[in-house]
C-alpha cells in the first residue's frame, strides 16, 4: 500500500467513566463528578493509544492529525507517536469534555482521510451530529470502543482492532453502520430502549466492526427461565455469586427469590437453609441478596480474600461477555475471584456464561468476546468455554480476546 494515510483523532476524555462506577454511563457533569467521587479512573486516552500504537506498526508512514490535551494529543503522545496538533475554533482552555468541544473537534479534522474517535454511543451522535454538516468533506469515521454501552455499529470490536482497520485502509471501501442509544436518564431506572439516530461511513471490513448491539425480545420467556434453573441448580454453599447486567441474569436472581437489578451488578449467595435445588424447583427464599447495584471497589470488597464466581450473559449481535455495560467486573475483580477458586476447579466453576441457542446461533460462528481493559488477563480466559443454553443443557463456545486477531 503506498501514498500518505491521513488519520484524525478525537478522544471523549470522560468516556467509560461511570461504567466501573455503576452509574451505567458518563453523559452530564453530575454523573462524571460522581463516578470520580467513586473512583473512576479515565481510560479513554489509554485506550486511543493502544489503538495509534497498531496502526503504527502496521502502517508506519502515517501521518496523524489531532486536537490539544486529552481530545487527543495526549493520547497519541502516549503511544510515543508524533502528530499535527489542530486547535479547534473557540476551544476552551484545558480539560474539555462537553458534546460541542467533540463536536468542534471533528469539524476540525474534517480533511483528514479516515477519522478515529474514541468514546462510547453519546460520542458516536457527537460525531454524527458534526460530520452532517460537512456534506461532501465529511471524512469516514472509526470509532474505538471506551464507552460504557458501545451498542453502535461503528465501533471496531477492540482499540487494537481500530488500529488495524485504519492501518488497512484504501480510502475508498466503506460501509454504512448504525449509530444507536439509550436516554441514561432512562437506563439508570431500568427502561431499555435503544433509538436509531443515523448511520456513519466507516471503512468496509465486517469482521473487525461490532456491529449493533441486538436484544432478546424473540427469545421464549421459558428458555431464560431454564437457564436461570440451570444456574442456581449449580449453586453452592459459602460462595458469593456475581450477577451481571441482563434479562437472563435478573432471572437467576428471581428463580432465587430476590428482586435484583436488570441493568446493575449484584452478588448474591443461598440462604441460610437454603438450597439449590429448591431454587431451581422455582422455590422462594432460597437466596440472600449481599449487595445489589455495587460499583467496582463495593464488589472487589464483596469477591476478596473469599470463593466467588461471576455469571454473565452475552451481549446479542456482539458476541461480548466482558468489557461491554459490566465494567464493574474489573480485571482487578477477575483477579480476585479467580486467585480465590478451590484447587481442581476449571475456569468454567468461577466464570460462569449463560446465552440461549438462539444468540449463539446469531453469531454466526464468530467467537465470545473479552475486553476487560487488561489484555494479559484477557489471555487467561480465551479457550473453550462452556455456555449454559437452558435446563440441564450447555455447549462448548470459543471465546478470545477482542484484540488477538489484531494486535501489533
Amino acid at each position: 500500500m503506498t501514498g500518505e494515510l491521513v488519520v484524525g483523532l478525537v478522544v471523549n476524555p470522560v468516556a467509560g467513566l461511570g461504567g466501573a462506577a455503576g452509574l451505567k454511563g458518563s453523559d452530564g457533569a453530575d454523573v462524571q463528578r460522581a463516578a470520580l467521587a467513586r473512583g473512576a479512573t479515565p481510560r479513554a486516552g489509554e485506550r486511543a493509544a493502544r489503538a495509534v500504537r497498531t496502526l503504527l506498526s502496521r502502517r508506519p508512514g502515517v501521518r496523524l492529525v489531532t486536537v490539544p490535551g486529552p481530545m487527543g494529543e495526549d493520547g497519541v503522545r502516549a503511544a510515543g507517536a508524533d502528530c499535527d496538533v489542530v486547535r479547534p475554533p473557540h476551544a476552551g482552555p484545558g480539560s474539555v469534555t462537553t458534546a460541542e468541544d467533540t463536536r468542534r473537534a471533528v469539524r476540525a479534522l474534517a480533511g483528514v482521510d479516515l477519522l478515529l474517535f474514541a468514546g462510547g454511543d453519546g460520542t458516536a451522535r457527537d460525531v454524527l451530529d458534526a460530520v452532517a454538516g460537512l456534506g461532501g468533506q465529511a471524512p469516514p469515521v472509526l470509532g474505538i470502543p471506551a464507552g460504557v454501552k458501545v451498542y453502535s455499529g461503528c465501533f471496531a470490536v477492540s482499540p487494537a482492532a481500530a488500529g488495524f482497520l485504519a492501518a488497512g485502509f484504501d480510502g475508498r471501501s466503506t460501509a454504512e453502520a448504525e449509530v444507536v442509544d439509550l436516554d441514561e436518564e432512562g437506563y439508570r431506572r431500568g427502561a431499555v430502549g435503544p433509538r436509531l439516530y443515523g448511520s456513519l461511513r466507516v471503512p468496509a471490513a465486517r469482521a473487525a466492526l461490532s456491529g449493533r448491539k441486538t436484544g432478546s425480545s424473540g427469545t421464549e420467556p421459558a428458555t431464560v427461565e431454564g437457564i436461570a434453573r440451570e444456574v442456581v441448580a449449580r449453586m453452592r454453599p459459602g460462595v458469593r455469586y456475581v450477577l451481571g447486567p441482563g434479562a437472563t441474569t435478573r432471572a437467576v436472581g428471581r428463580a432465587l427469590g430476590l428482586a435484583t437489578t436488570l441493568l446493575g451488578v449484584d452478588v448474591v449467595e443461598l440462604a441460610p437453609g437454603g438450597t439449590a435445588g429448591a431454587a431451581s424447583g422455582g422455590g422462594s427464599g432460597a437466596g440472600r441478596l449481599v449487595a445489589a447495584d455495587v460499583s467496582e471497589a463495593e464488589l472487589l470488597g464483596l469477591v476478596t480474600g473469599r470463593p466467588a464466581v461471576v455469571v454473565l450473559s452475552v451481549i446479542g449481535g456482539q458476541g461480548f461477555v466482558l468489557g461491554r455495560g459490566n465494567q464493574q467486573v474489573s480485571p482487578c475483580v477477575l483477579a480476585a475471584v479467580l486467585g480465590g477458586r478451590r484447587e481442581g476447579d476449571a475456569l468454567g466453576e468461577v466464570l460462569v456464561v449463560l446465552a440461549t441457542q438462539q444468540k449463539l446461533a446469531a453469531l454466526k460462528g464468530r467467537p465470545l468476546l473479552a475486553d476487560s481493559g487488561d489484555e494479559d488477563l484477557d489471555r487467561t480466559l480465551r479457550g473453550h468455554v462452556r455456555v449454559i443454553t437452558g435446563y440441564r443443557e450447555s455447549t462448548i463456545y470459543r471465546m478470545c480476546t477482542a484484540s488477538e486477531e489484531y494486535d501489533g
